[in-house]
């Protein structure tokens, strides 16, 4: 299964970047053609929501409610899944950050793995080129 990464989401969203058209073409057919092989890790969602809604964000804010509708239009009459964090994940990402040296704002791309990892996935689509690698899980930049 394939795990979608947050910039992913952002560059299907914004219009304003190079990357849109790709994006959004990558991921309305996951959306469409999902078949249960994709999914969305749950903090991904209201870290989308953070950067397009930020008034610091490149190009403008989004409004609140044009967020709603993407992120209305990722689930509703889908089958793309939104992964949960497992009871055991504060554990494993404490592990896992001690094994791996993993430190400051890397930690978020450890938990992302580790959700996808929990839920099936065993490839990431992201456009971070610094993205955690992870034993187990494939990382593939889809817009290259």
């Amino acid at each position: 299964m394939i795990a979608l990464d947050t910039n992913l989401l952002v560059y299907a969203h914004r219009r304003d970047v190079r990357e849109h058209k790709a994006a959004h073409y990558l991921v309305e057919q996951a959306v469409v053609n999902s078949s249960g092989g994709y999914g969305i890790c749950w903090p991904s969602i209201p870290e989308f929501w953070s950067v397009v809604t930020a008034k610091t964000a490149a190009g403008g804010a989004t409004p609140p409610e044009e967020a709603e509708r993407f992120i209305r239009g990722l689930f509703e009459g889908t089958s793309v899944q939104v992964w949960l964090p497992s009871r055991d994940l504060p554990l494993a990402l404490a592990r896992n950050a001690t094994q791996f040296a993993v430190a400051g704002r890397r930690i978020f791309d450890l938990q992302i793995a580790l959700i996808a990892l929990e839920n099936g996935a065993d490839e990431i689509w992201t456009h971070d080129g610094d993205f955690i690698r992870f034993p187990g899980l494939r990382i593939h930049d889809p817009l290259t």
